[in-house]
């Protein structure tokens, strides 16, 4: 045994109580000066590798004893931020950042306070995932400053190269950092444009994301070589289904049509035929396409564009399954019988054509009954009657298999020409937007079923089982919102939870409810390993359906095509791409969050920009979240604002961290979350993507804080 293994083992033992280097060369005989000199070597190096730390009397422990972690920052507009791990969420507050920014990986020290709660600061940056700075170049009296759009904790920023750029006052510029410090030197590396321009505060959002509207020459020269229809000699080895009745189902905006179905009655129930964009036939791998798509990750929808993965030559072109035309697909045939199992499936290269651009509107009011579109499509008057019966067999089957249904609320924000929102609406989800769903879940369970079991290289979608510790929190919440968690925490259900949510809809708290037990679960991610799906109650599942818009999905096409449709064994290189797969579900998964987080961050400043028309009114809402700085009310909009504690006049309040509610000192009000409550809109920032409201109360005279 090495000297560092002697002195890790020694450390690791359960009865280690912690020592000085003095005790621990004792201990494993390294007190002569060369030793002595090795020791500390050998000590310096584990902390630095952060696998050990000391405490505040130069004692020796490992790292996470002492409350140290790893994870990801990500910090909130506000200015505060959280350390997460694998595990856990940790608060770091706005002066604990130290040089954090958002996305770093950071090594921390936690603790927790008298109240239970637990918190941190930032001790080192382990690597930096900011590489570019988005905001305003502001001119005084011929002086130039920078004011960036995100929270840099009052970093200093220099910039290098102002002179090369013709600015006026409030010009947009997207810059590179080029050294990090405690002074950011920078370049400009882009002028976005002006500030109060239509359109810029978007692109300013996603290029501050890394998410590029444009692509590069060398992706744009491989496009211009790819046809604009299919070729008969494209056909070869291909299932011909071009007769075969199909249709797309898709919102009336949508593009990118990457889905297709068929639908045939049998004798035990009924053939589905999902057939999905053959994309992989377009983008080879290692081309300079493929690796564009592969950085990109996904398309990003926000409110007045969309950022695609692909070209639109192929997304809205020869990959979409544009009706009256020959598209090469990949399809998934599965026979169902009337208990929502599959009894026999296919998965196989095709050629079809779409007979018609269904949108989930016109299949509504098909299904509703609605005499002048049934009159319009009499050819698909009995297709979209099967498609109903069989989405409503499969879908029993899984919500017996656990299937939690969230029934989130999803605003859709409508603007005008120049990008100003008009309304906030929430997003209507009928049964034809249900039936697709239905369908498309059941070919990427049959499809990782499939894979799984041939022991293919692929990519997964994951979801494991939330942590029992925020299961425990979550019940608590729930008890305060009135509801029991029946069950055991330890090994959780999907069933448990979606009983509890049965219970809860249709009351006021549901959305509540709803949205507490979404951030107790752990978050979907991708995986080269097929760990199950939480969420869905399956064992087997993947992304399968949406090529032209996700990556992952396109991984699992060029498997299938390079294992299964060639029948291929080769051994050494099914062992590369599985390694392969491994790194590319890491980045896809990161790719996605970060989509997430520019496509929210459009929508608070949209929903802000909105409510600065409506400040001084009065609005009702529901306390969506409590915390030690005040409250958040949500509107029947889903627009959500801060009441922060210090406009709360009537009473001085205590945070309750049990009951997570305020409770006033003297008059014994106590807020919590679920409760109604009426508020009026005092503020709002679309430039920092906040809302503030002010609790309508009635006054008893001012107290002092």
């Amino acid at each position: 045994m090495s000297k560092k293994e002697e002195l890790l083992a020694l450390i690791k033992q359960n009865d280690y109580r912690g020592m000085d280097v003095k005790q621990l060369s004792r201990m494993i005989q390294m007190e002569d000066s060369v030793a002595f000199t090795e020791l500390m070597k050998l000590l310096n190096d584990l902390e630095a590798a952060h696998i050990i730390a000391r405490d505040e009397r130069h004692r020796y422990f490992l790292s996470e004893k002492l409350g140290y972690v790893s994870g990801t920052l990500r910090i909130n507009p506000k200015g505060f931020g959280f350390v997460e791990t694998a595990d856990d969420s940790y608060y770091i507050a706005r002066e604990r950042l130290g040089f954090g920014m958002d996305r770093d990986v950071v090594y921390a020290r936690t603790w927790t306070n008298n109240d239970k709660s637990v918190e941190g600061e930032v001790v080192e940056v382990i690597s930096h995932s900011v590489t570019h700075i988005v905001g305003v170049v502001k001119i005084k009296e011929g002086s130039k400053y920078f004011l960036p759009d995100s929270y840099l904790n009052n970093r200093k920023i220099k910039i290098t190269n102002y002179d090369d750029f013709k600015l006026v006052n409030d010009s947009k510029v997207l810059l590179y950092i080029d050294s990090y410090g405690t002074v950011l030197k920078c370049h400009i590396e882009k002028e976005i444009g002006y500030k109060y321009d239509p359109g810029i505060d978007i692109l300013s959002i996603l290029l501050e994301k890394d998410i590029v509207p444009e692509f590069n020459e060398k992706v744009k020269a491989e496009v211009a070589g790819i046809k604009e229809e299919v070729d008969v000699n494209e056909l070869k080895n291909r299932e011909d289904l071009r007769k075969l009745l199909t249709i797309t189902i898709d919102g009336e905006d949508a593009r990118d049509l990457d889905d297709a179905i068929s639908i045939e009655k049998i004798e035990k129930g009924y053939r589905l035929y999902v057939h999905i964009a053959d994309v992989s036939h377009y983008v080879q791998e290692n081309t300079a396409l493929d690796k564009e798509a592969y950085h990109r990750g996904t398309s990003v929808y926000v409110v007045d564009r969309v950022v695609p993965m692909l070209p639109h030559a192929l997304c809205n072109g020869i990959c979409s399954l544009n009706p009256h035309v020959d598209r090469l697909t990949i399809t998934c045939m599965m026979e169902i019988d009337r208990t929502g199992n599959v009894m026999n499936y296919r998965i196989f290269p095709s050629v079809i054509n779409s007979n018609e651009r269904m949108t989930y509107t016109n299949v509504n009011k098909i299904l509703s009954g609605d005499a002048k579109t049934q009159k319009a499509y009499p050819h698909l008057l009995k297709m979209c009657l099967d498609m109903k019966v069989l989405a409503g067999i499969i879908r029993r089957r899984r919500e017996g298999l656990g299937a939690i249904d969230f029934d989130s609320r999803e605003a859709k924000i409508l603007v005008d020409e120049k990008g100003k929102p008009k309304d906030i609406v929430l997003r209507e989800r009928g049964e034809a937007e249900r039936i697709i769903e239905d369908f498309m879940i059941a070919a990427n369970e049959t499809v990782a079923t499939h894979m799984k079991w041939l022991e293919t290289p692929s990519m997964y979608r994951i979801h494991e089982a939330p942590e029992p510790k925020k299961m425990r929190e979550f019940a608590r919440i729930a008890k305060t919102l009135g509801y029991t968690f029946k069950g055991g925490i330890q090994d959780v259900h999907p069933k448990q939870l979606q009983a509890l949510l049965d219970e809860a809809r249709g009351q006021d708290n549901y959305f509540v409810l709803s949205s507490f037990m979404l951030r107790s679960m752990q978050k979907a991610r991708y995986d080269n390993r097929c760990l199950g799906h939480f969420g869905l109650g399956l064992k087997e599942y993947l992304h399968f359906t949406s090529p032209i818009r996700r990556y992952p999905d396109l991984i699992v096409h060029r498997m299938l095509r390079k294992y299964i449709f060639t029948s291929s064994e080769d051994v050494d290189k099914m062992k590369q791409d599985e390694q392969w797969c491994e790194q590319a579900a890491i980045q896809a998964s990161e790719r996605e969050r970060n989509a997430v987080d520019a496509e929210r961050a459009v929508d608070d400043m949209k929903k802000a920009e909105y409510m600065e028309n409506y400040i001084g009114q009065r609005f009702a809402g529901v306390i969506s979240g409590i915390t030690k700085f005040g409250m958040f009310v949500e509107l029947d909009n889903t627009v959500e604002g801060l009441v922060h504690i210090s406009s709360m006049e009537d009473d001085y309040y205590h945070y309750d961290e049990v009951s997570h509610s305020l409770i006033g000192e003297h008059t014994a009000n106590v807020y919590r979350m679920g409760q109604k409550v009426q508020v009026r809109c005092i503020d709002a920032n679309r430039f920092k993507r906040e809302v503030d409201f002010a609790l309508l109360t009635k006054k008893r005279g001012k107290r002092g804080r």
